[in-house]
């Protein structure tokens, strides 16, 4: 009776667990996946826990920034501890794959973003997306004083007006798109006027909080730091506005931040499991429903209603692959911005 019994027991308790086999082998197989993460540590809490979530897999996150772990883990090459790279902007992204270290992406996962928000070659995928704008101070400055286009900048006319973080990923980006927009002669241009006519300030957030207490007339940022703050208390934003150039202008440029699996990585089948996840309707939703204010990439996923649509912001068509960070700071460094 007692053998009968408990053979009974085993294979109930056999059948119950079936549906969920496979989904608890994946998290009891692997101690989690490791995550070096350059996107914004609210956000990439917010995905590893909703994906923690769902499927059991623990997620270790490591914060830093773009440039400091592309380097880190070209340094550590196949002896890497990371599984998955999140960015903030793409020009990281694009340094690791030139050195072949991400493992392709699961087709079904680049199935759900757009070819316009991932690499061509499939070894990375967008994750999330910012748009360039020039905040500017709505009391000093009327929609017809604002620069028609990002180039406009470097005319002598706003020489000490405006003010830019040259020394971050999120400017830099900006300005590999205008180099692969525009080409190099122009973009050496445009930067020795940055140099002459703008003032450095130490990140996004400082640019436009100068404009904002009237020490600059106004800043190339990205989108989201103006929602951000309006969000909150809006302290370092009520003063300003937002521009955005259109017109598939240079300052109209939207930046991927993206995602990709080391191919060192011991827990391949985990890390695509977590790159699937936020580029899916849970990932995408904590887009929409959060407080990040960037936008959705999935294919018909909904980025926070706050925001100009996605479609609306008339961006220039640009290769994420081919933005060359590299190059960008040789002719940052050549104009004595970094």
């Amino acid at each position: 009776m007692t053998f009968s019994f408990t053979h009974l027991t085993s294979a109930l308790a056999l059948a119950a667990g079936l549906a969920v086999a496979p989904l608890m082998a994946n998290a009891a197989d692997s101690e989690g996946i490791v995550v070096y993460n350059a996107q914004h540590e609210t956000l990439t809490q917010a995905w590893a826990d909703g994906f923690t979530k769902e499927t059991g897999i623990k997620v270790t996150i490591r914060n830093g920034s773009d440039m400091q772990f592309a380097n880190q883990i070209i340094e550590e090459g196949a002896a890497s501890p990371a599984d998955v790279f999140l960015t903030e902007n793409s020009p990281g992204m694009t340094l690791v794959d030139a050195s072949k270290l991400f493992a392709p992406v699961d087709a079904d996962t680049l199935a759900q973003v757009p070819e316009t928000f991932r690499a061509a070659d499939g070894d990375w995928v967008g994750v999330a997306a910012r748009s360039t704008v020039f905040a500017y101070d709505k009391t000093k400055l009327k929609e017809s004083d604002l620069p028609k286009s990002l180039l406009d900048l470097a005319d002598p006319s706003w020489k000490g007006r405006w003010g830019a973080a040259p020394a971050g990923a999120d400017f830099q980006a900006i300005v590999s798109a205008l180099l692969e927009l525009k080409g190099e002669d122009v973009t050496k241009s445009w930067l020795k006027a940055l140099k002459e006519n703008a003032t450095p300030y130490k990140g996004n957030s400082v640019a436009m909080k100068a404009v904002n207490a009237g020490e600059i007339e106004g800043a190339v940022i990205y989108h989201y730091y103006w929602f951000g703050d309006q969000a909150k208390t809006a302290e370092n934003s009520k003063n300003v506005a937002l521009h955005y150039f259109k017109n598939q202008d240079p300052g109209a440029f939207v930046s991927i931040s993206g995602g990709g699996v080391l191919a060192s990585s011991q827990h391949k089948k985990e890390a695509q499991a977590f790159l699937k996840w936020i580029t899916g309707k849970g990932g995408q939703a904590v887009l929409r429903d959060g407080d990040s204010y960037e936008y959705a990439v999935g294919n018909g996923a909904q980025s926070n209603p706050k925001l100009v649509p996605l479609a609306d912001l008339q961006a220039p068509k640009v290769e994420p692959s081919k933005l060359n960070s590299k190059k960008v700071t040789d002719l940052m460094t050549e104009a004595g911005l970094i």
